[in-house]
């Protein structure tokens, strides 16, 4: 009861500082951008890339180009090498480490300056979310958030692990006493060991907030079901009020999850990366998450067509235009530089700065030139569920580029149903009519004859965990793409045998 007589003053006292900030968003940006390069002039990069000779953005733009984690590599190496002052003035205080598609492992910077703005952040979307939704009274209870082990190891003298690991070391003193699994639990490696483990510690409290990614919490959610014999999670824990996401879209396991719950909580929305936190939903009902521009970030906007473009045109945040698919760029106090990170996001608002993230980069299907990305494939699978009754686990797609006897190419969705349509026809059917609808490229290739109707690949039960273990990649917050313009996903799976006898 005292945490929250605490927490309810403190709830209010930043909602109103967030929507201060949202007010000063385009100023802030304008400032943060002087303020980074001067405070990283003297830099190794700073040097190289002349920072003394920065008066305003077009001379950033002229000094600074977009880069991904390749091309800023010679300059990452150095960092892990420990040699100071590369990208950012002095060491940093963590390696974030991270799995890459192209580059294998990445190590990101967490400086002393940036470490903060991850901490604070979660704070404030989650006491913001408080304030507005009436849920004070979480802080009374337990909070669990389901994340990577927080065993550190060291590049040189630089603690490295993977963020959510790294989070652990920096949460507050006075949310411990809230905060579960125990150390010692969260420590343990393989995922389901892990898991088992926090089902025990956890069973017994009064729960309130769960956070983490959404088929993993499915996982935890049906090992407590299973452990207790009980119906629903709201049988388990009462009190439980707010789900806390991100990485991933939550229509697609929304169904299922409301199922596992018992009934239809809040849930708040999350855009949190190694590279810092960009986003989180500020109001129930509100599309879009609110763009963080006063939080060590200076960002910029390519359109997401001209990404690898040699000269793409660049934004800075009021010169975006709503419904544009771009790719977001970061410059940070953590020393990344014209940093592509691979996202693409689409803003909804300008006034506030808000944003949906639709989809990866290097995650589309582009086999014909369709691109698709993974904000079209997941609307399409949310609207079909919804219109049959049906709902899914997790699926992920891929083209066929060369069927056999020669037949017309088509795209592949492997999916795991929670429960098999009645009708797989009509639901493929229907699924294709809503991705024509998603991607006029893709209906026009459709019309064409270029392509085929998709196909559906029906999955046995738990087929994507047996997936991701086989890659060493089961829990914490590792995702599956929802598409991939290859087939390593899709043969890997034919391979595993796990599709279901139809």
């Amino acid at each position: 009861m005292l945490k929250s007589i605490f927490t309810s003053p403190l709830s209010k006292f930043l909602e109103s500082a967030i929507v201060s900030k949202s007010k000063t968003a385009i100023q802030d940006q304008e400032a943060l951008m002087h303020s980074l390069v001067f405070q990283a002039k003297n830099t190794e990069f700073g040097k190289d890339h002349r920072f003394d000779k920065i008066n305003n953005y077009e001379d950033f733009k002229s000094r600074v180009p977009i880069r991904d984690y390749e091309g800023l590599r010679p300059y990452f190496d150095r960092v892990v090498q420990n040699e100071v002052n590369v990208l950012w003035p002095g060491l940093p205080k963590y390696l974030a480490k991270t799995s890459g598609t192209t580059s294998g492992v990445k190590f990101i910077p967490v400086t002393k300056q940036s470490m903060p703005h991850h901490i604070d952040t979660a704070r404030d979307a989650l006491f913001n979310f408080m304030s507005i939704a009436g849920l004070n009274r979480i802080m009374n209870g337990k909070l669990i958030f389901l994340s990577g082990s927080p065993v550190l190891s060291t590049q040189g003298i630089i603690p490295t692990g993977r963020l959510s690991g790294i989070v652990n070391h920096e949460v507050p003193k006075w949310l411990k006493k809230n905060y579960v699994p125990s150390f010692e639990t969260n420590c343990i490696e393989p995922w389901e060991s892990k898991l088992e483990k926090i089902v025990e510690e956890t069973v017994a409290q009064d729960m309130r907030l769960i956070s983490g990614i959404p088929p993993w919490v499915q996982m935890y959610f049906e090992k407590l079901l299973d452990y207790t014999g009980k119906s629903t999670i709201k049988d388990i824990f009462p009190n439980f009020e707010l789900f806390v996401f991100g990485g991933v879209d939550y229509e697609p396991y929304r169904r299922k999850l409301d199922a596992l719950i018992g009934e239809r909580i809040h849930t708040l929305e999350t855009y949190p990366a190694s590279e810092g936190f960009i986003a989180f939903q500020d109001q129930a009902t509100h599309e879009g998450l609110l763009l963080q521009t006063s939080n060590g970030i200076f960002y910029e906007f390519v359109p997401a067509d001209e990404i690898f473009n040699e000269e793409p045109t660049r934004l800075k945040i009021y010169e975006v235009e709503l419904g544009v698919n771009y790719a977001i760029i970061l410059n940070t106090n953590a020393g990344l530089w014209g940093y592509n990170i691979g996202d693409t996001v689409k803003f909804v608002s300008k006034d506030p700065y808000r944003l949906v993230v639709t989809g990866r980069i290097k995650h589309f299907i582009s086999a014909f030139g369709e691109h698709v990305i993974g904000k079209e494939v997941e609307t399409a699978m949310v609207e079909t569920c919804r219109k049959l009754g049906a709902s899914t686990l997790e699926f992920t797609v891929a083209p066929q580029v060369n069927p056999e006897d020669a037949a017309v190419p088509y795209h592949e969705w492997f999916v795991e149903f929670d429960t098999l349509p009645d009708d797989l026809e009509l639901f493929t059917k229907v699924l294709d009519e809503n991705m024509s609808k998603q991607n006029i490229y893709y209906e026009d290739l459709i019309q064409g004859g270029i392509l085929t109707t998709l196909k559906i690949r029906p999955l046995k039960k738990t087929a994507f965990r047996v997936y991701m273990n086989s890659i060493g990649r089961l829990g914490g917050q590792n995702k599956v793409p929802r598409l991939s313009n290859d087939r390593i996903i899709a043969n890997k799976l034919m391979e595993l045998s796990v599709l279901e006898q139809v």
